[in-house]
């Protein structure tokens, strides 16, 4: 790699370039011209987006985060944040494409637009630190990490508390990268996937170096063996569940058609949940299935709430005596203020309902509108059905409780929707001891991709807390996963279906559970220490230079 010290020469800065280059020479050395600048920011968000599920080639998410790297490096901090800007939309805006499928594509691009700020951002940094990691070429991949993990801190708690999805972490279910997870959590995931991605640019930066030598080529290539090597043996000190085995069964009743107006077709859906739980008391019957512990129905399974509706309880009821175990099961409360609660609620065979929890996260836009005045004149000027949409919009208030759901003599997570994408919701549920994570989910208004996506975040959350876990949905996918994030008897999307596994209960902690938030947050603090040490670096040299730097080209 150049470094300050060995800066082009003027010779070198006035070299003539070859029409269709790659690179040019400014006075930093060697970058991309701005055309394959642009055409590697794009590579870079197509890159992150194939890694993901459906399509699950989780090596282009190492690729995604080299090629953003690459086109960010020694340019002006403007030019880094359009090219991040680029690379964002390239990948939020097909990844996120479930969001138009009922609401439209107003939210939708909004949306992507938003989170491709954050990659902006992302971009803006590289460009910021670029004489740091010239000056201390080994660094490199180091900083290209950090500053992932921060960009992806900062995008989950910001804004209305953040929004994960599209974390490098949830590429990586299929990948060995992603026992990681046990270690520090998604955010380790994250780290050692960007870190891998980084060690990649370097080495290629090398190839073009004319300062390179083989040997430093070589140890490079042996740093990203070392993390995927790591990576394959992790799975010997995995946390693997070791209490009773307990026989979990997941009703996905599906719903008579997809669509935001699956509300108005709660009785239907309802039913469906409560059928196929029947035919499933008499499969066990009939020998032809286990007899299960518990039976796990999704979020909205009853949106009629069953303590407010004589008719859906006794419904429930005979469910429940039918099968003849409790069922969590997903229903909407409405509070006397006009708010309400996204609920699970354990019921009965004998007692009826039981322990409730309330989900923490409400999702702006969806479950509640924040700045509700505003946001409806906002909506007003773009399509007055936005407004329509926004009226319509159900004010949900956050639980308080942590997501620990007793059922019998064993507990499992609450966990409804979304939240599987917040840190600190699930490690919350399982320092208060769930045993088992069931995440309850209503896909109805999605599509596979969502489903899938979501999913792989089941699995890396398995791995993580060293507990096994299932995703209940009403219209799929729905599936069981192990701490080892292999996943099994995987439904299909928009059918009904029951399945029925045998769990072990989780009682031992994981690294990922003990630390919390630790590795987070020291990662953070040594992206922050990298922003600062990069600003003082381009101070020295512009105090070196002697007249504020030296001139930098057009083309940034």
């Amino acid at each position: 790699m150049t470094t300050v010290e060995d800066t082009p020469s003027a010779d070198d800065v006035a070299e003539p370039e070859k029409p269709g280059r790659l690179l040019r020479v400014g006075a930093d050395g060697r970058r991309l011209r701005l055309p394959a600048a642009l055409l590697s920011a794009i590579v870079a968000g197509l890159g992150l987006l194939l890694a993901f599920p459906p399509f699950n080639v989780w090596p282009l998410a190492a690729v995604g985060v080299a090629a953003l790297a690459a086109a960010c490096h020694r340019r002006r901090i403007r030019a880094g944040i359009g090219l991040g800007f680029v690379t964002g939309l390239a990948f939020f805006l097909p990844l996120l494409s479930w969001a138009s499928t009922q609401v439209g594509e107003v939210p939708w691009i909004a949306l992507s637009v938003l989170q491709s700020l954050y990659i902006a951002l992302l971009g803006g940094a590289i460009a910021f630190t670029s004489r740091y990691v010239d000056r201390f070429g080994w660094l490199w991949p180091v900083v290209t990490a950090v500053l992932w993990v921060g960009q992806e801190a900062l995008r989950s708690r910001t804004p209305f508390g953040g929004f994960p999805w599209g974390r490098l972490a949830f590429s990586q279910a299929d990948s060995p990268l992603a026992y990681f997870a046990w270690l520090g959590g998604a955010p380790m995931v994250t780290f050692v996937t960007a870190l891998l991605g980084g060690l990649l640019l370097l080495g290629t930066w090398m190839l073009v170096d004319r300062r390179a030598t083989v040997r430093r080529a070589v140890n490079v290539c042996l740093a990203a063996a070392l993390v995927l090597i790591a990576g394959f043996v992790m799975p010997v000190g995995l946390t693997a569940p070791a209490g009773k085995t307990v026989t979990v069964a997941v009703v996905q009743g599906n719903v008579p058609r997809l669509g935001l107006d699956f509300n108005e077709q709660r009785r239907a859906v309802l039913d469906n949940h409560v059928n196929a739980t029947i035919a499933l008391a008499d499969a066990v019957a009939e020998g032809r299935e286990p007899q299960p512990d518990v039976v796990v129905w999704p979020e909205n399974s009853s949106d009629i709430d069953p303590l407010a509706n004589a008719d859906a309880a006794e419904l429930i009821s005979a469910a429940a005596r039918a099968v003849g175990v409790p069922i969590v099961l997903g229903t909407l409360q409405r509070l006397p203020d006009g708010q309400g609660l996204n609920v699970s609620i354990v019921w009965d065979p004998r007692t009826g309902p039981g322990f409730q929890y309330a989900k923490q996260h409400p999702v702006p836009f969806a479950e509640y509108v924040p700045m509700k005045p505003f946001v409806r004149t906002v909506a007003g000027w773009i399509d007055q059905r936005m407004v329509d949409g926004i009226d319509r919009v159900n004010g949900f208030r956050p639980g308080t409780e942590p997501g620990v759901i007793p059922v019998s003599d064993f507990t499992v997570s609450g966990v409804i929707c979304f939240e599987v994408a917040y840190d600190g919701l699930v490690s919350e549920a399982v320092t208060e001891g769930a045993q088992l994570l069931a995440v309850q989910t209503n896909n109805a208004t999605f599509d596979n991709a969502e489903a899938t996506q979501q999913m792989a975040m089941v699995r890396i959350r398995s791995i993580e807390h060293g507990r096994d876990g299932l995703m209940a949905s009403t219209v799929g996918v729905s599936g069981f996963t192990d701490a080892y994030g292999a996943v099994h008897d995987l439904t299909t999307f928009n059918t009904q279906a029951v399945i029925v596994s045998e769990l072990r209960l989780g009682e031992s902690t994981t690294p990922a559970t003990a630390l919390g938030a630790t590795p987070e947050i020291l990662m953070c603090v040594m992206a922050g220490l990298a922003l600062v040490a990069a600003g003082a670096e381009r101070r020295r040299y512009r105090a070196a230079s002697g007249s504020g730097g030296p001139v930098e080209s057009a083309d940034r």
